[in-house]
């Protein structure tokens, strides 16, 4: 169990009142912790006078000396324990006056423990959602970009039919109007109620209506990330390179849709304007490999590996829009699957004819069944 720096601040404010008693010689404040065998232990978190060394093991019920009297009382809420209050006095009973201090004090410290105890509770549960929250804004940002790349593409194929081009013109200013909305609800997440609790954070990972473990050929997962691909790359007059062929094997559907997704809206938005990118696909018996790569230039070394904490981003990036959240879900989604995502530079390691000074972004996944590899056209852009 831990607690606020305005707990202890309150803890002391509250030991302090007890300097005129002589008749008491200290008092330790115990919280209550969780054991392995059911029964809580108390470790200590302050005491008075300021002296006094705090105990580092667990407590004795017994007088700390011959001449002292140790009494407990306990910090519950209900049938919870919560805390204890350790008292060593000279005498015993206590001065009635004495009694009713000492009462009001574990009093005061049961409730403000209790409402600790609810804050740091909310305060996780908030880090959460907002963490949550930030997730889905971010995986908005997709499909909301690929609806204006073929809305503009279309425009272009409507060129000189007015009427028509008007109706394209309405859809792409709602697509602005829904980004402009995203943008808002990613706002709501940078002031938070309540202070960040202390605690460990829960993985960053899809809600399970997205990230389904499902398997489906790869192939199928594939087709549409790439026509999108291919029509970013026609939009901003980029080469884009498809796989020669796609594997039939099983994948985990949502995992791999969604970290290749993620791949590639970082390739096209944080590569070399202009520059080529692709997809490379490679097999093993064991295992499958997926390479999202770019032709540079290459990820500094020093943030090859930092890129893929949540929050992070590459120096390259620090001018554009985005929240560094993409890498560390892919990464996490990728181990989730049982694989590994990881940055290989340059992206000619991977293979001789990928771009000698670029990024190659890897996911390896293991084979679930490997019926032989299936050729199917390459994606062409669109006229």
């Amino acid at each position: 169990m831990q607690v606020s720096e305005r707990f202890l601040a309150l803890l002391q404010q509250q030991l302090a009142q007890f300097t005129d008693r002589p008749d008491l010689c200290s008092l330790v404040v115990y919280v209550a912790l969780p054991s392995d065998g059911g029964e809580p232990s108390l470790l200590a978190i302050g005491h008075w006078p300021s002296g006094l060394s705090l105990p580092s093991k667990r407590p004795d019920a017994s007088p700390a000396s011959g001449e002292d009297t140790r009494r407990w009382l306990a910090l519950r809420d209900g049938s919870l324990l919560l805390g204890a209050l350790r008292v060593d006095s000279r005498c015993w009973p206590w001065p009635e006056a004495l009694r009713q201090r000492l009462d009001a004090t574990a009093q005061c410290l049961t409730e403000a423990l209790k409402l600790d105890l609810e804050q740091q509770r909310l305060g996780r549960q908030l880090a959460l959602r907002d963490d949550q929250l930030k997730l889905l804004v971010h995986q908005l940002r997709n499909p909301l970009a690929a609806l204006r790349t073929f809305g503009q593409l279309l425009r272009r194929r409507l060129d000189g039919d007015s009427s028509n081009q008007d109706l394209v013109d309405h859809l792409l200013a709602e697509q602005q109007q829904l980004n402009r909305y995203v943008d808002a609800i990613d706002q709501l997440t940078e002031t938070p109620a309540l202070p960040a609790a202390s605690a460990n954070r829960q993985p960053l990972l899809l809600p399970p209506a997205i990230s389904s473990t499902a398997q489906r050929p790869l192939r199928e997962v594939l087709e549409p990330l790439l026509e999108r691909a291919a029509a970013t790359a026609a939009l901003q007059h980029r080469p884009w390179q498809p796989p020669a062929h796609l594997p039939q094997d099983l994948c985990p559907a949502g995992a791999v849709s969604e970290i290749l997704a993620n791949l590639l809206e970082n390739a096209f938005r944080y590569s070399q304007p202009g520059g080529a990118l692709g997809l490379h696909c490679s097999t093993t018996p064991e295992q499958i490999a997926l390479t999202i790569w770019d032709d540079g230039p290459a990820i500094p070394s020093e943030e090859r590996e930092q890129i893929f904490a949540k929050g992070v981003r590459g120096s390259t990036g620090q001018s554009l829009a985005g929240s560094g959240l993409g890498l560390a879900l892919a990464r996490e989604l990728a181990e989730s699957a049982g694989g590994r995502l990881e940055l290989i530079v340059p992206a000619a390691v991977i293979a001789p004819g990928l771009s000698p000074t670029g990024n190659g972004f890897r996911l390896t996944l293991p084979i679930t069944t490997a019926p032989a590899a299936t050729t199917i056209p390459a994606a062409a852009g669109p006229n």
